[in-house]
């Protein structure tokens, strides 16, 4: 395993996908868990892309919805590594929904997704650690160093009730 810090914009992925009638509700709307969905396979393959390893989904935080995504609307999901631990990473995706016959453009979720990076017989499995070259990256790191902390945290209380 190369244990070279690897740059954010190494882990950075772009998926887009046009929104079908399939993706939405009787109201034209897309549905909550097709997004999430998304958000969780552009995540996925930004960790992986990090770890190059496979990599599992252990914790999103609060996702919320601003505003709402369309039938035929182009979503983009922008993933990229915002901090790294022993095994676990966290990875910031970004939203943005795009109407194709006007071009307006929508942000319409955040969402911070954590994931572990697994060896061949399926156990934790130690990853780069990240190389921040910005100001934003290294605020994104310590803000997500505090999510995560409150995340151990509850997961601690959790385990004691």
């Amino acid at each position: 395993m190369d244990t070279l810090a690897k740059p954010v914009g190494a882990s950075r992925v772009t998926l887009a996908h046009l929104m079908q009638p399939t993706d939405a509700n009787t109201m034209g709307n897309v549905h909550g868990g097709i997004i999430m969905k998304l958000i969780d396979e552009a995540g996925g393959a930004a960790a992986m892309r990090h770890a190059q390893r496979p990599a599992v989904t252990v914790a999103v935080d609060q996702v919320l919805f601003r505003e709402p995504i369309h039938l035929g609307d182009l979503v983009t999901f922008t993933a990229e590594l915002t901090y790294v631990g022993r095994t676990s990473m966290e990875v910031r995706v970004e939203v943005t929904a795009q109407n194709l016959l006007t071009g307006e453009q929508t942000h319409t979720n955040t969402a911070y997704v954590v994931y572990v990076a697994l060896d061949k017989a399926g156990h934790p499995a130690a990853v780069p650690p990240l190389q921040l070259e910005t100001e934003a990256e290294r605020g994104q790191w310590e803000a997500a160093r505090e999510r995560q902390a409150y995340r151990l945290a509850q997961r601690a209380r959790h385990q004691t009730d």
